[in-house]
């Protein structure tokens, strides 16, 4: 098949890591697909330098802007129509709103003419709210609809009327995100010691990440657990009085190291982890951080919101817990003192990774979706 995967934001954030994943397993099928993207702001990187890092030279770039704007996005509308026709394009995929509506004007002939379908992906686990824009636009408007999990499709198949519908987990790359000891001199930068026991997160400081239950709950491990720290990995415009200065107030600011965000010893810091905690997902509903350290062997203890519970098999690669700082310490605390039983539930998060988040299994699920979007099309 002829494919697009199309995004109007130029960020990467996190629906941005397996839109790339996703097109270099479908090339890796036989399939020729593209990728059309804005470039960056001067100075700064975002998809456009990751996807030609990893070989992929974007076929169309697209303006930068946020939202639908009907004026303002003519240009790029008229220069997509273009080119999808000039390349006979089978299948837009498209990641954003905006992006969505640029497709649509692009593909109105083609579609019409059941030459072209388009797919939209869905970002958060949550049922889309049925507002008359978004049963057109997740409807009619969208000859298949990928969603992050199987649950999350099944929320959202209200909107679909019939047509084609998956719920797919993400994918992350399981040679690069795999077992590994930790890197001596990473930790020594960070001030870890080998005897320290570490829980990981994720996850940009924002509001509404639930820091505040997590460093109750460390304050409460650390008053029994001398090695106990916590490893704060990413950072936030609210990181100052989300994490830091909570942290000083409950006494435990020696406690919590903030690595900031990695580039290219991300794994290299996910791999100190001993545990790794997400309790609120962010604007990637697959929950990334769960699958890469599932792929690195590491268990999870999560919350029950959005697709956690379907990616985390309580008991088997992770713990999931309620919202409130004895539930979460408990649990925390029985996997930083069981060395064997968080050796077993990373062992069993590996397989699964290897059985479930790879790119491979996405493009394979997807190209089934594809297929199907296309033959209800025409």
């Amino acid at each position: 098949m002829r494919i697009l995967q199309i995004t109007g934001d130029w960020k990467w954030t996190g629906p941005a890591a397996p839109m790339l994943e996703l097109l270099l397993a479908l090339r890796a099928r036989g399939h020729e697909v593209w990728l059309a993207c804005p470039p960056p702001p001067p100075d700064q990187t975002g998809i456009e330098a990751r996807a030609l890092a990893a070989g992929v030279e974007p076929a169309l770039r697209l303006a930068r802007g946020r939202g639908v704007r009907w004026w303002r996005d003519a240009r790029d509308a008229r220069r997509l129509r273009e080119w999808c026709d000039a390349e006979k394009l089978e299948i837009v995929h498209a990641w954003h709103t905006r992006d969505h509506v640029l497709a649509l004007r692009a593909l109105a002939r083609r579609r019409r003419a059941r030459e072209a379908a388009l797919v939209r992906s869905v970002k958060s686990a949550e049922a889309i709210a049925a507002t008359p824009w978004n049963r057109w636009l997740y409807g009619p408007a969208s000859d298949g609809l990928l969603c992050v999990s199987p649950e999350s499709a099944r929320r959202n198949a209200r909107l679909r009327g019939g047509r084609a519908l998956l719920g797919a987990f993400g994918a992350v790359d399981t040679a690069r995100f795999r077992p590994a000891p930790r890197r001596a001199a990473l930790a020594a930068e960070l001030g870890l010691l080998p005897r320290h026991r570490v829980v990981g997160v994720v996850a940009r400081a924002q509001r509404h990440r639930r820091f505040d239950l997590l460093l109750e709950a460390t304050r409460r491990l650390a008053l029994s657990d001398p090695d106990l720290r916590l490893l704060v990995i990413g950072r936030g415009t609210h990181i100052e009085e989300t994490a830091h200065e909570p942290a000083r107030r409950l006494g435990i600011e020696e406690r919590v190291v903030f690595a900031g965000y990695r580039g290219d010893d991300y794994t290299d810091a996910l791999c100190l982890c001993d545990v790794l905690v997400l309790l609120v997902p962010g604007s990637d509903g697959g929950c990334r951080a769960v699958l890469e350290a599932a792929a690195c062997g590491i268990p999870a203890v999560t919350t029950r919101r959005g697709a956690l519970p379907e990616i985390v098999r309580d008991g088997d690669t992770g713990i999931l817990v309620d919202e409130d700082p004895a539930s979460l310490a408990a649990a925390l605390g029985a996997l930083l003192a069981d060395g064997g039983r968080r050796a077993r539930m990373g062992g069993a998060a590996r397989q699964r990774a290897l059985d479930r988040f790879t790119p491979a299994r996405l493009a394979e699920a997807v190209e089934r979706l594809y297929r199907e979007s296309l033959a209800r099309r025409r």
